[in-house]
């Protein structure tokens, strides 16, 4: 398990409801409605904010990377993230599909930009081993 040496940043979020109820953030930021999966309720659910969220972080990920081998990312770098909720012998369950789209960097680049971010994004290291994950390059 990695430890922190230094805190970098804090989300700090609280949650009523559940899946059918809210989540604030402290500073006023984000403030969305929570749906189950799968409902016709007006909100998002667990598994998009962290299909974004990993997204997200997974293109930061892609962009230290590419510092560090001097190669410039796409301006339309994109992930695509889906993430699985369901059932298995364990009880509920995650797992995630990543699709990383570099256009026009050669192939060989783009799957080594994305073998290093998924090294280095922490979503990814909090996944790994955890989850069953299937990163590919479009």
């Amino acid at each position: 398990m990695s430890k922190i040496d230094k805190v970098l940043y804090t989300g700090k979020t609280r949650t009523t409801g559940g899946r059918e109820g809210s989540a604030k953030s402290d500073d006023g930021r984000l403030d969305i409605t929570l749906s189950p999966p799968g409902s016709h309720g007006k909100g998002t659910n667990p598994e998009q904010l962290f299909a974004a969220g990993w997204s997200a972080c997974f293109i930061g990920a892609l962009g230290h990377a590419a510092r560090d081998r001097h190669v410039t990312l796409p301006a339309d770098t994109a992930v695509d993230a889906e993430v699985d909720l369901g059932t298995g012998a364990g009880g509920y369950s995650l797992q995630a599909r990543l699709t990383v789209s570099l256009p026009g960097v050669p192939r060989d680049v783009a799957l080594d930009l994305v073998h290093a971010a998924h090294q280095t994004c922490p979503y990814s290291k909090m996944s790994r081993g955890n989850i069953d994950v299937n990163i590919t390059v479009a």
